[in-house]
């Protein structure tokens, strides 16, 4: 019987600001669709924490046995600047700034966002779209919203209009803003722009003779307006109605907001059962900022190469420090907090490597059904991730407690905590044993440092064939090796 079955989930509904028993469309299938990066500089801090707090989503609900289909979109077009209707496309300002091809700034980004995700150990989407990829599907979608007399076009622009909408529908119905109010705190058109009303957004601008994304359409050679994207993108390979929908909480409004819009005048139906968004990431209990030195990026805490940290931090540590906040709640990042967090990882770490050599009693002194219920009761309630961690701690005791003898777990109540435990950390909560790794690496490199000592006394009896056959054979393994002046040295 699926885990799913005996577990009760809990999820905070931004849409209707309650938290709200889980219950997917298709019972044992799961349909989430987050919004992925944009892609036209390294990914920040801020990023990495949102995507984090999906990334454990996604690892509790798989361990329900849940099948997901998890959809982690790349935004390689569209966005605007100032993100409204107005200015300059981010990917193209920054094609324009460095000298580069709009894609050149797209795969440089992407491949830095993907490193850096793998790096904190993050386990990759079912399904990661491009906005470029699905440039059709966005035209279709405008087709149909203008068939259905809330789209226009405009100079070769389109738009939605918002009044017409809300006609019918409630536009500001997830960000809890009525449209009367927006009119009434908007200044009115300056007779330059195309809208019919200031809280109309765009489903497709008309190009610039100087802008460099471009595509054709019924309207205009032109690309089409951020929002879109994500609609187009979603109900392609989750359909028009599926369960969860995630991001940041900047995303609220207006683009959530312009999604939900879109999706109803297209198909007439809600799209979405469960909206969920993560809070914030501040620095020093400031808002981080390149322009005022306040900020400091992923790569960054793991190299130790910044002026805010008194050192490098594995990624799990980092980690670590992130889960430590629930992922609705605005998180704190500073020396002190980290170097904290780093004492209480390495306390969980130790403890569990000190369970394997736990001997199994006749009898239990600990409750452990109960614990075990406590960590499932706190992922339970909204994916409490600080919860967890209080818990896991309790279990950091027992550890400590059947490690003096002064109590017992029977052979059956010892497996399951061993197996929950390690359940828990590694695979829900996504942490590694950053130590295990480096005994890991040591090994790695005093095996590789053997052979290349292998393959010197090989040349040295010139058996060049021998020597040939270490160097190729460790190259299709990935080890590259480099003869120098001072010796053979190698990278993986």
């Amino acid at each position: 019987m699926p885990l799913y079955t005996k577990q009760e989930l809990k999820i905070y509904n931004s849409l209707s600001g309650e938290k709200e028993v889980f219950k997917p469309i298709n019972e044992g299938h799961v349909g989430m669709y987050v919004c992925g990066p944009t892609v036209y500089s390294n990914v920040h801090l801020g990023n990495v924490r949102t995507f984090m707090s999906f990334d454990v989503i996604f690892r509790y609900l798989l361990h329900l046995n849940y099948k997901v289909r998890y959809v982690r979109n790349i935004t390689d077009v569209g966005h605007i600047v100032d993100d409204s209707d107005e200015g300059e496309d981010k990917i193209a300002k920054k094609a324009r700034l460095e000298q580069l091809e709009p894609m050149e700034v797209v795969q440089r980004y992407t491949v830095d966002f993907h490193d850096i995700l793998k790096a904190f150990n993050f386990l990759p989407p079912s399904i990661e779209p491009t906005a470029t990829g699905h440039i059709i599907e966005q035209i279709e979608i405008i087709k149909k919203i203008i068939e259905k007399g809330i789209g226009y076009e405009a100079n070769g622009s389109v738009y939605f209009d918002v009044v017409k909408f809300n006609e019918t529908h409630h536009y500001g119905i997830l960000s809890g803003r009525n449209i009367e109010d927006m009119l009434a705190n908007t200044r009115d058109l300056d007779g330059q722009s195309d809208k019919r009303n200031p809280q109309d957004f765009a489903l497709w601008k008309k190009a610039e003779p100087e802008h460099i994304m471009r595509w054709p359409s019924p309207w205009s050679d032109g690309f089409p307006g951020w929002h879109l994207e994500c609609t187009a993108m979603s109900t392609k390979y989750l359909g028009n109605h599926f369960d969860i929908h995630g991001g940041g909480m900047d995303l609220k409004f207006p683009h959530h907001e312009c999604e939900i819009a879109q999706n109803e005048a297209c198909t007439g139906q809600t799209p979405v059962n469960y909206w969920m968004h993560a809070n914030m990431l501040t620095l020093n209990g400031k808002k981080m900022a390149k322009s005022t030195g306040n900020n400091i990026l992923p790569r960054e805490i793991l190299t130790g190469d910044n002026s805010i940290l008194s050192k490098a931090f594995p990624a799990s540590v980092a980690r670590f420090f992130m889960l430590q906040a629930h992922y609705r709640s605005i998180l704190d990042f500073s020396d002190d907090a980290i170097v904290a967090a780093e004492k209480g990882y390495k306390r969980l770490m130790e403890a569990i490597t000190a369970l394997k050599d736990i001997k199994q009693s006749n009898t239990s002194s600990i409750d452990i059904t109960s614990w075990k219920q406590l960590c499932y009761d706190a992922m339970n309630d909204d994916f409490n991730t600080p919860i967890l961690i209080a818990q896991l701690f309790e279990g950091v005791r027992y550890i400590n407690l059947l490690k003096d003898e002064k109590e017992t777990l029977n052979t059956e109540d010892l497996e399951t905590f061993s197996k929950l435990i390690n359940a828990f950390v590694f695979d829900v909560l996504g942490l590694e044993d950053e130590k295990a790794a480096d005994g890991e690496n040591d090994r790695l490199e005093g095996t590789i440092n053997m052979l290349i000592e292998m393959r010197k006394q090989a040349r040295a009896d010139k058996n060049f064939a021998l020597s040939d056959q270490i160097r190729d054979q460790l190259l299709t393994l990935g080890i590259q090796l480099k003869d120098g002046k001072e010796g053979t040295t190698f990278t993986i």
